[in-house]
């Protein structure tokens, strides 16, 4: 049986909650990255370790990308949660670039779902187990509008400031 470890970790969006699966070998898989009062976020379980140690790497890349100095994330992702279609789409997020952003029917493109597709793509973007390391803060509406975001809209907007992706407003 595998065992969920966890950690706490304090970032400029408030404190982060990462939780994944120890792996054979002691490496850990990250299944969760939560902010607070996010829209579904995860919550300690029992049975869960607290194992702040086993995250060091993980917290060393947060904190290199909250700075400006890292803009990509080098982290094994657990492997288990999501639909078939949810993973795709999630695939399709780990493709955008760091300081880019693209709209959901690009990611419903991307994907093959047309059409009322791109109401699905924008539901699985919001089920994104892994808020800032896979980048759903970077899919924004057609219109340049910053839609949704589990994590809150005022968030997405500081992360897409941060990779100095946000158009400048008249």
């Amino acid at each position: 049986m595998m065992t969920t470890l966890y950690a706490r970790v304090g970032s400029p969006l408030g404190e982060l909650l990462l939780a994944g699966e120890e792996r054979a070998g002691g490496e850990v898989a990250l299944a969760s990255l939560s902010l607070p009062g996010q829209k579904g976020a995860a919550v300690v379980g029992d049975g869960w370790r607290y194992a702040p140690e086993a995250f060091a790497g993980v917290e060393e890349q947060l904190a290199a990308y909250f700075e400006g100095r890292l803009t990509r994330f080098d982290i094994a992702y657990a492997d288990g949660s999501g639909t078939e279609f949810q993973r795709r789409v999630w695939a399709a997020l780990d493709t955008v670039p760091y300081g880019e952003t693209v709209s959901y029917g690009q990611i419903a493109a991307r994907v093959g779902a047309t059409g009322a597709g791109v109401r699905a793509v924008g539901t699985a973007i919001g089920r994104n187990p892994l808020l800032v390391v896979r980048p759903c803060h970077r899919v924004i509406g057609a219109d340049g509008a910053l839609r949704g975001y589990a994590g809150g809209v005022e968030r997405k907007e500081r992360l897409l400031g941060l990779e100095g992706a946000l158009a400048v407003r008249a």
